[in-house]
């Protein structure tokens, strides 16, 4: 299993930014998949999560309400739209992928495939 993480980049305070996190090797659909963030010195943070099918969501309280999780199992992507970006949001923002994993995926040590991480940099 492959990811690529991208999307990143320089934002202004209150502004938005796709990130997509393209998939690959093995099938998609298996797979619930989650966004996870890190800033140097700090355990990576938990993000979004969204099921294998793409009904079920669940958000960091930091990110629920800005952000949104979705996945398009036809083009084996996941997506984070994060709007009104602070810059606490600031950090490297990794896709994470756990086969078969039908509860709730918040944490990393669920996840069996990571990216290698796309940098947001929000300025105030």
């Amino acid at each position: 299993v492959q990811l690529q993480a991208s999307g990143g980049g320089l934002v202004q305070a209150g502004g938005s930014l796709r990130l997509s996190c393209a998939f690959s090797g093995r099938a998609f659909s298996t797979y619930a998949m989650g966004w996870f963030r890190q800033t140097p010195g700090k355990e990576r943070e938990f993000v979004a999560t969204i099921n294998m099918g793409g009904s079920q969501v669940y958000y960091s309280d930091s990110a629920k309400g800005r952000f949104t999780i979705s996945r398009d199992n036809a083009k084996n992507t996941v997506y984070l739209q994060m709007n009104g970006l602070r810059p606490g949001d600031s950090a490297v923002y990794y896709c994470a992928a756990a086969q078969y994993e039908s509860r709730t995926a918040y944490v990393p040590r669920q996840y069996d495939n990571w990216g290698q991480g796309t940098l947001v940099t929000v300025s105030s």
